[in-house]
């Protein structure tokens, strides 16, 4: 069909595929469907010089969502309930409180030192990490789930007590997992709340981490996890425990780790 300039409210014509006329829709409805698709705010309109009021309304209802999850408490006894059977250790990071935490990244990269004392060593193949991060929310949503689906994939692997993980940042893992003798670890934590999502929870896996030198670029990152808007968790523990699979035989993550789900079930769907 040609271009053609909607104006809201209008019904153009343009040509159809075969020569025809075919009427396009309102701009309105094709902003309706759009919006049926993603969660951006896109096609608002306006009142004035101004957003309506009911999409400024839910902008500010969004921002304090995102506030509240960056500054909502971590409660370890909710993750710890929701992991019947499975021991888990609680820590901290040397970040003494919240507001300490947002203005010194670093010391939440760093587990406290009487902390690191009390936890359990062994010869563990992973330890699963469950940080707040910048989300308590999405942690207490959606964390338990993804350990209990991953591990329940992971079939003759050595699984060490869950750590819980309070003002921690994502490279807190390789102090805990070298502290404990693990060969991977994987830290599922609070996404940085956007003004689309306040619940994102994500998984970065690492092979033998090493604190203070291992950086981003060795790990693996599962992003946006928290069903039904986001990745599944039954995608989410299949396609972590696929990496962690790879990772043990490669004996690495991060860049040189692919995940080939995606062009597999391109395949598929060809086949």
């Amino acid at each position: 069909m040609s271009d053609v300039a909607v104006q809201e409210g209008e019904v153009a014509v343009g040509t159809g595929e075969y020569g025809g006329e075919a009427a396009v829709p309102p701009a309105s409805d094709l902003w309706s469907a759009l919006r049926q698709r993603t969660q951006a705010r896109i096609g608002l309109g306006r009142a004035g010089s101004a957003l309506p009021t009911r999409h400024r309304l839910e902008l500010q209802a969004a921002h304090a969502a995102a506030r509240d999850a960056v500054h909502s408490p971590f409660a370890p006894d909710v993750i710890a309930a929701a992991l019947p059977g499975t021991p888990t250790v609680r820590v901290r990071s040397t970040a003494a409180d919240r507001l300490t935490y947002l203005q010194r990244p670093d010391l939440g990269r760093r587990l406290d030192p009487v902390d690191r004392a009390h936890l359990p060593t062994g010869e563990w193949d992973v330890v699963f990490v469950v940080a707040d991060g910048l989300s308590s929310r999405a942690v207490h949503e959606h964390a338990a789930v993804v350990v209990r689906e991953t591990t329940a994939r992971l079939g003759g692997w050595s699984v060490a007590p869950v750590v819980l993980a309070e003002q921690a940042r994502v490279a807190l893992g390789d102090d805990v997992a070298h502290a404990m003798g693990a060969a991977m670890v994987v830290v599922l934590i609070g996404e940085r709340p956007g003004m689309s999502a306040a619940d994102s929870l994500g998984a970065y896996l690492t092979h033998r981490p090493v604190p203070g030198t291992t950086t981003d670029a060795d790990r693996n990152c599962l992003s946006n996890i928290r069903p039904p808007r986001g990745l599944s968790y039954e995608r989410a523990a299949a396609k972590l425990a696929a990496l962690m699979v790879r990772a043990r035989e490669l004996g690495l993550t991060g860049v040189g780790l692919k995940d080939d789900s995606a062009d597999e079930e391109v395949r598929e769907r060809l086949l």
